[in-house]
């Protein structure tokens, strides 16, 4: 039997959105898959900083970080690309002023506004950050670091259009729903990280398996041949899944691996 390589989005897909765990049950399949032989990927929105909490949870055999913009595998850094400095430094000033909020996601760290947003949503996320004690980077306008990727919110008074009209096409927009944007540098996605591992491996096409659940997962269920959908999904992945399973808190991991013969 060839090897299968196994990418999986984090967020709604291995850790559960109401829990924030990864089920006992998705890291008993993981080990098992890789008793097998198979390879295990996180393959995230998510960048590497971010990912800390999740690597200690189960072993893997690389981490896809940041839509594609970081790619480690058996600890061997195949690409790492930060937006230029300058370059960032003119998102950060443009985002507030067009009335929008977020934070700004780099390989060593997470950035937002030290100050209370006037963007509800972004100022939500803010408390959620500084609550978890994980997130305690440097703030928005410091100038001292770069980032990757990053993740604004709108609201009546944003002027995302203009700003997006700006980014263009330096930048894909990923509309996430509920004024939720994910930002990401063209030539970049969860799709183009897949194709370097293949080629790193000499994995086929044809054995790589990606399981995900929302709409950064589009460029990976196009390019990757089977694809399974969790049961808590963005109907935007539904033409390209190839099984449906359970929710993350219904095993849904598990569930399909045994289906699909991969443990």
């Amino acid at each position: 039997m060839s090897r299968k390589a196994l990418f999986f989005d984090v967020d709604g897909t291995l850790s559960s959105d109401i829990t924030h765990t990864v089920p006992d049950s998705a890291v008993r399949v993981l080990s098992e898959t890789r008793k097998r032989g198979n390879l295990v990927f996180v393959n995230s929105g998510r960048t590497l900083y971010a990912l800390q909490e999740i690597a200690k949870k189960f072993e893997a055999d690389g981490y896809l970080c940041g839509c594609g913009t970081n790619v480690i595998v058996e600890g061997q850094t195949l690409l790492a690309y930060q937006i230029p400095h300058d370059k960032g430094i003119e998102i950060k000033k443009r985002a507030h002023a067009c009335g929008l909020d977020g934070v700004l996601e780099g390989i060593n760290g997470i950035y937002y506004r030290k100050d209370i947003s006037p963007v509800k949503k972004a100022e939500w996320l803010r408390q959620q950050f500084i609550r978890s004690g994980i997130f305690t980077c440097g703030g928005w306008y410091d100038e001292d670091y770069d980032f990757s990727k990053f993740c604004l919110f709108a609201d009546e008074n944003s002027d995302r259009e203009g700003y997006f009209r700006w980014l263009a096409p330096d930048f894909q927009v990923i509309d996430r729903g509920n004024d939720f944007y994910e930002i990401v540098p063209s030539g970049y996605s969860k799709a183009t990280a897949v194709d370097l591992v293949l080629k790193h491996y000499g994995i086929r096409r044809e054995d790589s398996y990606a399981f995900g659940d929302s709409s950064n997962d589009l460029d990976m269920f196009r390019t990757v041949c089977n694809t399974v959908l969790m049961g808590n999904h963005d109907a935007v992945l539904e033409p390209y899944a190839t099984f449906v399973t359970k929710t993350v808190e219904e095993d849904g991991i598990a569930f399909a691996m045994e289906q699909l013969g991969l443990v």
